[in-house]
């Protein structure tokens, strides 16, 4: 293994494809429980939505062509025959000349092709005086323009958000087959590193806060977090610790001990759970190069930086994609993002992707993205920010205005 042969950003996306693939495990739950689950097949519609021609403002149900040529000055007139119902049939059926008024979501009845909105119309004494024209098909949702019946209305792969779970629920599905929720272990390594409720720290010690940091993001995420603990400096104990822990999870986080040092036995450890192993030894991206990214048997396995900043970066890039990509998601998913202006001049190196923190401004009606500097290590400037950005490997920095992509922190 040669170390630190550094992979581009784009060229670790594409190993993370190479190497990962979906988890092919699933469990039928409550469509209640869905939210942010991922959906293990085609669903198909049993019928049709909407069942019935509804109407989508309030207002009147007409013929078209009773209301061609209608305006304020001279408006046309119809017969008003009476109302529809909501959650109610109507068997009446329009002839021309005639209307029914009829709320949002009314059932259109047979005759009427549109709805004129209330607005643009007015009822005096049972004659309805049209002020302006409305088109066939205005206003009218038509029987299965929805979700057409016997046809696929959500695809394998596709994240459960609430519009999601909303269409199914319109179908009258109540129970769904989603990929089984992921397990994420994670292990932290280091003599210096102690328990995050440690009250009092002896000189040289740290405290694991990565464990909230990345144990919330695992969370955030709809994956259960099983943490392994605190291993010292010592080879057979973090191989053993390692390997327990790979025996129970989905995914493995090692936190620290990624860089070259007499005392890194990450890559080792990796080495001994399985084939292939690690495929980036350092990625070309600042914050966060001394990143490990490994394949043991049929589980992932990131050797994350053990500075928090660092951590979290990396993480919300790469530990997202190897966690989508197990999940079944459809496509490789990018963390939200945004463009914005930025307010400072950002140096960069060429040929490594550089990520800057920033707190986001919304001044002069417009965003900006203002850079919060510091040495990488420091926790203050992850709790200022907003997000983070992109600077690209084939630049050499960004100027004061350019227009930027900040991947946003949830």
């Amino acid at each position: 293994m040669q170390f630190f042969k550094v992979k581009t950003v784009q060229e670790t996306f594409e190993l993370i494809e190479q190497f990962v693939k979906p988890l092919e495990r699933y469990e039928n739950i409550p469509l209640s429980q869905g939210l942010y689950r991922i959906l293990y097949e085609d669903l198909k519609a049993p019928e049709n939505v909407p069942s019935f021609r509804r109407s989508t403002v309030d207002g009147y149900a007409v013929m078209a062509t009773d209301t061609f040529g209608s305006s304020e000055s001279m408006p046309g007139f119809v017969n008003v025959i009476g109302e529809v119902k909501m959650g109610e049939m109507i068997n009446t059926r329009l002839s021309a000349g005639e209307a029914m008024y009829i709320p949002t979501g009314g059932m259109v009845p047979d005759g009427a092709d549109s709805v004129i909105m209330i607005e643009h119309c007015e009822d005096i004494n049972g004659l309805l005086n049209t002020y302006r024209s409305v088109a066939p098909g205005e206003n009218v949702i038509s029987i299965g323009e929805d979700i057409q019946k016997d046809t696929i209305f959500l695809q394998k792969g596709t994240e459960l958000r609430p519009q999601e779970l909303g269409a199914i629920g319109s179908q009258g599905i109540d129970t769904v087959n989603v990929y089984k929720q992921l397990k994420v272990g994670y292990l932290s390594s280091g003599d210096e590193i102690v328990r995050y409720d440690t009250k009092q720290i002896e000189m040289g010690q740290i405290r694991d806060i990565n464990v909230l940091t990345i144990g919330g993001m695992v969370e955030q995420w709809g994956c259960e977090f099983v943490y392994g603990g605190i291993v010292p400096d010592d080879y057979e104990t973090f191989k053993s610790k390692a390997r327990e822990l790979a025996d129970n999870v989905d995914v493995l986080i090692l936190s620290g001990g990624s860089s070259v040092g007499a005392k890194d036995f990450t890559t080792e450890v990796i080495q001994s759970l399985g084939n292939p192993g690690v495929y980036v030894h350092g990625i070309s991206i600042k914050p966060g190069k001394p990143t490990l990214l490994a394949h043991a048997k049929n589980l992932p396995v990131i050797g994350l930086p053990g500075h928090p900043a660092s951590a979290m970066i990396i993480f919300q890039l790469f530990g997202s994609a190897i966690i989508n990509r197990l999940k079944g998601k459809k496509e490789r998913v990018i963390p939200t993002r945004i463009n914005v202006k930025i307010k400072k001049n950002i140096p960069s190196a060429p040929g490594r992707s550089d990520y800057v923190r920033v707190k986001l401004i919304f001044e002069n009606e417009e965003w900006w993205a203002e850079p919060i500097l510091g040495k990488s290590g420091l926790l203050k400037t992850l709790v200022q920010s907003d997000g983070i950005v992109e600077i690209d490997s084939e630049k050499e920095g960004v100027a004061v205005g350019d227009s930027v992509p900040v991947f946003l922190f949830k």
